[in-house]
């Protein structure tokens, strides 16, 4: 006669006790692995000096600026009025900002889409397409990246100088005189002349970020997709593009925001603001009122608006890129 007997139980977890420790499990019926006060404490002393650096030197300063866009103040005397939203009320008034609002929205939107655009293409044919010297391409190209941006100014502004000039020296060669410019003296011409610096300094550090996504997608997805008859520039647009989408939209997020100073830098060094204020941006708007005019409570007023349309710019990025990821 056979006897069954039944299993043995594991016996029921015990309660823990908390006794100013902090237990947690990993899984059913392990033991609890204790959490110590100390670590949360070691981790707070960690961050506190990024925590104090980032008070002193972003938060700080931030807040001082709305403060200060409410005063009437030279930057210099000891005399501050109050005017609250003044400022503010002067700068729908005055042409100049709102010029310098325009070409600052015009370089953004310029600037993103040629160098977003670019910086796709080049990655995707350095990545799909077998080039001889594509390696030394992507050297020459992320070069910009790593220099000086009043370098790069300097280097544009020898390139577009009228008789001497890279450009229309080449464009005398071709025998294309008429095509000459005075590129950075032309109203029409010079915020377009700064553009394409802004683009040949960014252009190779994105074409390598994508690079970088490209690479890591399987090969057998475009082998499955080529037995399907895609093409290769659909393949670009129904598979490369959405699984790099992620990336996009973070780096394109970044872009708009660096523009924005990337720009000041450029314009300071290359054309100042000229001819007549047809290359001003809003920062170095901002900068000729605060530390050139003395008016420094209005220049604030600028740098408010400024952070507000980078606040908003950015959101707007993000809003109209959000989509669902896609995953290999």
């Amino acid at each position: 006669m056979t006897t069954l007997s039944t299993p043995p139980q594991e016996p029921a977890a015990r309660p823990v006790r908390k006794t100013g420790t902090t237990f947690r499990r990993t899984r059913p019926g392990a033991p609890a692995r204790p959490r110590k006060r100390g670590d949360t404490r070691f981790v707070l002393a960690c961050l506190l000096p990024a925590l104090v650096l980032f008070a002193v030197f972003m938060v700080y300063p931030t807040v001082n600026v709305f403060r200060m866009s409410l005063y009437t103040w030279s930057g210099f005397s000891p005399d501050m009025k109050f005017v609250g939203l003044d400022n503010f009320r002067h700068l729908l008034d005055d042409r100049q900002f709102v010029r310098a609002f325009q070409n600052t929205v015009t370089l953004l939107v310029v600037v993103t889409l040629v160098t977003m655009g670019m910086a796709l293409f080049l990655a995707a044919i350095m990545t799909r397409q077998k080039l001889r010297g594509s390696n030394l391409l992507r050297f020459i190209l992320y070069i910009p990246n790593i220099l000086s941006v009043v370098v790069i100014a300097a280097i544009f502004s020898a390139v577009y100088d009228q008789n001497n000039g890279l450009l229309n020296g080449t464009l005398r060669a071709v025998s294309l005189d008429t095509w000459q410019q005075v590129w950075l003296g032309d109203q029409k011409l010079v915020l377009y002349s700064v553009g394409m610096a802004m683009v040949w300094q960014s252009l190779g550090y994105y074409m390598v970020l994508y690079m970088s996504s490209m690479a890591s997608i399987p090969e057998e997805l475009y082998e499955a997709s080529s037995i399907d008859g895609a093409s290769a520039v659909r393949q670009f647009f129904s598979l490369t593009l959405p699984l790099i989408w992620q990336n996009l939209r973070t780096s394109l997020t970044f872009f708009v925001m660096s523009a924005v100073n990337l720009s000041f830098v450029l314009v300071r060094a290359m054309t100042g603001g000229g001819p007549d204020g047809s290359s001003e941006v809003l920062l170095s708007y901002m900068y000729k009122q605060a530390y050139t005019n003395s008016s420094y409570g209005y220049g604030m007023a600028i740098g408010v608006v400024i952070f507000a349309f980078s606040f908003l710019v950015s959101l707007l990025v993000s809003r109209a890129t959000r989509r669902e990821p896609l995953q290999f």
